[in-house]
């Protein structure tokens, strides 16, 4: 993963996404040793970015704030090839469709609808997602930003056929940044632990890496 026009950095990283309501907590470990903690995350309706070292210094907070929720819920939208099963078991997505071999999935936030394309192949999968204003954030605010995903390397894991890579695009000035890559090392439906009443039963975890592109 990288900032637009930044170096790349590997990370390892564990992700929970619910089923049945837009909620997920990715925490990824990164730089010398894994010294850097970053947890990215959908919880009861608000966004969440956090940076620490070792897992206890505070290095980066962003507080809650429509920009961020919105960007967040684009995220949990886009990764729904992850989480098939929320296709049917989340009631809150709503859904329309698009022209050629395309459907817009939305879930409502803060404010407005906030949707996201999703792009099939030939085989009805998902090849690609796209959202025209995704929040991005410059400086200490957010900018409306095209943003895109693409999954390949479909592979049957547990009955379902679900992406092992996958990469993270902005469209910025009409040039195409790739900011993510990943693959997927782990994949698996876990039961919601005890106390923890904002999980759906069963959620999936996913274990992903990244690197620097060749």
């Amino acid at each position: 993963m990288r900032s637009i026009g930044g170096h790349w950095s590997r990370f390892e990283a564990d992700q929970r996404i619910l089923i049945r309501k837009c909620a997920f907590d990715w925490r990824a470990r990164t730089g010398p040793f894994g010294m850097l903690r970053i947890r990215d995350a959908l919880l009861d309706g608000q966004g969440q970015l956090d940076v620490r070292a070792f897992g206890a210094i505070p290095l980066a907070h962003f507080d809650a704030q429509p920009p961020l929720t919105r960007g967040e819920i684009m995220r949990y939208l886009a990764e729904i090839p992850w989480a098939p099963h929320a296709i049917l078991s989340n009631p809150a997505l709503l859904w329309r469709g698009g022209d050629g071999g395309m459907l817009w999935v939305g879930a409502k936030g803060t404010g407005d609808v906030a949707w996201v394309r999703l792009e099939l192949d030939e085989e009805g999968r998902i090849g690609g997602v796209f959202a025209p204003d995704r929040p991005r954030m410059v400086d200490d605010g957010f900018v409306p930003t095209p943003w895109t995903g693409r999954f390949s390397d479909y592979r049957c894991q547990d009955g379902l056929r679900l992406p092992f890579a996958a990469s993270v695009s902005w469209l910025v000035g009409g040039v195409e940044e790739i900011v993510w890559e990943g693959r997927l090392t782990g994949w698996q439906m876990i039961s919601a632990g005890i106390g923890e009443t904002n999980l759906p039963a069963r959620i999936p975890l996913d274990q992903r890496s990244g690197r620097r592109p060749r």
